[in-house]
């Protein structure tokens, strides 16, 4: 017998997970509310399309945390180079944060045109969890 446990205890505990295939459908309805889901979910897209010369389309994954939805990942690459004209940050980043990344400037986007108290704690929920991310001060970078 030994005095570890299975590779799992290793996760931290705050960890986002990917929404089996079972449940995508709810995920975006969840994350960016009913009334603005397809909007939210065509801003994610767009903002990293704006942002990195690398995402050309393709599937994404969506990642949970506690049950809560939290964000976007795309699934077509490891990583993103990320150049944001408007604060002058650049850098390459992995999939996810770029995934952070974009879903972040959605919200943002979102939160000047609607009030909904919904999309404020999304936000806050998402951004919370990208300062414990492996690469806050990358993500942090690109949106500020």
């Amino acid at each position: 017998m030994t005095d570890t446990l299975p590779a799992i205890a290793d996760a931290p505990c705050n960890a986002a997970t990917l929404v089996p295939d079972a449940r995508r459908g709810a995920f975006l309805p969840a994350l960016f509310g009913r009334r603005h889901f397809f909007k939210g979910e065509t801003l994610v897209y767009s903002f990293l399309q704006w942002l990195s010369a690398d995402y050309g389309g393709g599937y994404w994954q969506f990642m949970e945390r506690a049950g809560h939805p939290l964000y976007l990942v795309p699934a077509g690459r490891p990583a993103y180079r990320i150049c944001c004209n408007s604060n002058g940050y650049e850098g390459t980043v992995s999939a996810d944060a770029a995934g952070i990344i974009a879903t972040l400037f959605a919200f943002s986007h979102l939160s000047f045109e609607v009030e909904d108290d919904h999309l404020a704690e999304a936000y806050h929920r998402l951004r919370d969890y990208a300062g414990d991310h492996p690469e806050a001060a990358k993500i942090f970078g690109a949106i500020d």
